[in-house]
């Protein structure tokens, strides 16, 4: 398959405008705190057959307490619950958050689920370990996961992670190479505060970069303009 699927993280336009000039979002509103289910419904309704989401797996999988995606998203954790969430630990409480998420990936139709972790995710034993036992106990269907540490982990730990979970491994491409990637799945972040706008030059290194099957998702503070500049190059041929 040669297929290049383009997008935005997140909806930076409205809707009607985005589903007139793009066939792929991933969805961001799933990580802070899911919609129900009927918000969802309502989304795949409303646009054709073939547009493709995908979607953050929720916070409360992947992030502690700590985190201040937490406070962004109202999230209010009972006293003395703290120790259960985020880091995929085997508690009831990261179990259910994947209930949660995988219902809504049912009902938008979505095939691909992106587990972002924070930084403090370190490749400890533990860390190591909770991901194996959750990524493994979870029935996950036809999804195909997506993975993007946050924190330093090395190819020699991310390769047979991703080999023995069946993970893809998400980078920002035109940043580092991704140890382990079929399909190709990118999220480009702009830099450390999302600011850049991608020149020229960079998109179509970014063109080089993504042939065969690639998910290209744009997360700057200009995704919409470079991912339609990126979409046009790819409809041009060049």
């Amino acid at each position: 398959m040669n297929e290049i699927k383009v997008g935005c993280c997140g909806f930076p336009k409205g809707k009607k405008k985005y589903f007139d000039q793009f066939e792929l979002v991933e969805i961001q509103q799933t990580f802070y705190r899911p919609p129900f289910t009927g918000s969802a419904q309502k989304w795949r309704e409303e646009i054709p057959e073939d547009f493709e989401f995908s979607l953050k797996a929720w916070q409360e999988i992947t992030h502690l307490p700590s985190s201040p995606t937490y406070r962004k998203a109202g999230l209010e954790i009972p006293a003395g619950k703290e120790g259960n969430y985020g880091f995929f630990k085997p508690t009831e409480e990261v179990f259910e958050a994947w209930g949660k998420t995988r219902d809504i990936a049912q009902v938008l139709k979505a095939k691909i689920i992106v587990f972002q972790c924070p930084a403090k995710l370190a490749p400890s034993t533990q860390n190591i370990k909770n991901m194996r036992y959750f990524l493994t106990d979870i029935d996950r269907g036809d999804s195909i996961f997506v993975w993007e540490p946050g924190g330093k982990w090395s190819g020699n730990v991310v390769v047979p992670l991703c080999e023995d979970l069946d993970l893809v491994h998400c980078v920002d491409h035109l940043e580092s190479k991704a140890a382990y990637s079929k399909p190709k799945y990118f999220r480009l972040h702009g830099g450390r505060v999302y600011r850049r706008q991608y020149s020229d030059d960079e998109v179509a290194r970014l063109r080089e970069l993504s042939n065969g099957e690639a998910y290209v998702l744009f997360n700057n503070m200009s995704m919409y303009g470079d991912a339609l500049r990126f979409r046009q190059l790819i409809q041009s041929g060049r």
